[in-house]
């Protein structure tokens, strides 16, 4: 049986197309759409843009990119998701309780506050914890990993993260790289030491939603929660106008989950040299 003709630009057309750059970039491209039409919309189309925006990471990685995407296998999705929720939801708590020690936080209960704001809450950090890892950790991180190495891919897809954040209500340069650290450096080690989506979005979405539901901005952003935070004392400690995140408190504790992870993730032969490609 005689086999299909090869186009004598096919060969060419599929190497540029599995770059790491070009996936990357076709991948962010297609995310970022879904994301500013569904972003912006009611919880529900929240939910809706975060399902869509899996639908395209995985057309990308199986037509563009020409590789399988374990990092969303279902298998073990929702175990890998509670363990980064834990982790998530415990950071939060800890660094909010360590600010209202020192003074900077106390809390009362929100008036008419009720299931209805859990869910909008809730939606909305899934929306938000799933298009950014697959953006950030799925395709920014692993593309930029597979040229320089995850050490490299780790300190670039921090500052991008911290950086895209400057734009926030509230921001300076010190929340931007506040968040580098503290969000860029966190999820990022904890994807590079679980190698799992699930997990990281798990982590960024209790995240979220703890401050949420604790009444505190959420990277600048206010919305109606469960309780309300009367904040006091320098923007230092409490983060200020942008929120918990701006906090040196954070910053701290973050360093103290991410570094063990990092280890792990070394140990376990997760960090990956420069390769200079797909081989």
């Amino acid at each position: 049986m005689s086999t299909p003709a090869t186009l004598p630009g096919d060969g060419r057309m599929r190497r540029i197309a599995r770059f790491p750059l070009t996936w990357m970039v076709i991948g962010l491209l297609g995310i970022g759409v879904v994301s500013a039409l569904t972003g912006a919309g009611s919880p529900v189309l929240a939910l809706v843009g975060a399902a869509a925006a899996v639908v395209v990471y995985r057309l990308v990685m199986r037509f563009v990119a020409g590789r399988s995407a374990p990092e969303i296998a279902r298998a073990r999705a929702g175990r890998e998701a509670l363990s980064g929720a834990g982790i998530g939801l415990g950071f939060v708590l800890g660094s909010a309780l360590l600010i209202a020690l020192f003074g900077g936080y106390s809390f009362t209960w929100s008036s008419g506050a009720g299931l209805s704001v859990v869910l909008a809450v809730a939606a909305t950090a899934v929306g938000a914890a799933v298009t950014e890892e697959l953006m950030f950790r799925g395709l920014a991180l692993q593309a930029l990993e597979r040229l320089w190495g995850s050490r490299a891919a780790l300190a670039i897809t921090a500052l991008l993260f911290g950086g895209m954040h400057l734009a926030n209500p509230g921001a300076t340069v010190w929340s931007s790289l506040a968040i580098a650290i503290e969000a860029g450096v966190l999820l990022g080690a904890a994807y590079l030491w679980r190698r799992s989506i699930w997990f990281v979005a798990g982590l960024h979405f209790a995240w979220n939603a703890a401050e949420g539901l604790l009444g505190i901005p959420v990277s600048g952003h206010v919305s109606p929660g469960l309780l309300t935070a009367e904040v006091s004392g320098p923007a230092l400690l409490t983060g200020g106008e942008f929120g918990l995140e701006a906090s040196i408190v954070p910053v701290t504790v973050s360093l103290l989950i991410a570094v063990p992870m990092l280890v792990r993730a070394h140990r376990s032969g997760g960090l990956l040299p420069a390769r200079g490609g797909d081989r």
